[in-house]
């Protein structure tokens, strides 16, 4: 399973689409995703850093503070550039840019990473 964090209904639903809606869990929320992830270890995760609630940083350290959870690949989609920062120790594989991302890039993601 993998799993889409995005406040953004449209988004979330854009990539979801650009996996397989039957590949994916859609999440509006860290807190949704946090819970979901006690019953079901996705094998990726697509998220979104500026969500309502605690934001996509407060998830990557609530990832990387467990020894199961930390090894989970997360691409971060966003609108703000943050391409300069190293997140590899929180599980960041890839940071790409909601605005300017593809469905065929999303696949592509989907099938070097979720493994």
């Amino acid at each position: 399973m993998i799993f889409v964090i995005d406040d953004d209904e449209i988004m979330a639903e854009c990539i979801s689409r650009a996996v397989s809606p039957e590949k994916t869990k859609v999440f509006g929320n860290a807190i949704e995703a946090m819970s979901a992830i006690d019953e079901e270890m996705p094998k990726l995760i697509f998220l979104d850093i500026l969500l309502d609630g605690p934001d996509g940083f407060t998830f990557l350290n609530e990832l990387a503070s467990y020894s199961d959870t930390s090894k989970i690949p997360i691409i971060i989609v966003s609108s703000i550039d943050i391409s300069g920062k190293d997140l590899s120790s929180y599980g960041v594989v890839k940071i790409i840019n909601k605005e300017k991302m593809t469905p065929a890039e999303i696949k592509s993601y989907v099938n070097e990473f979720a493994k």
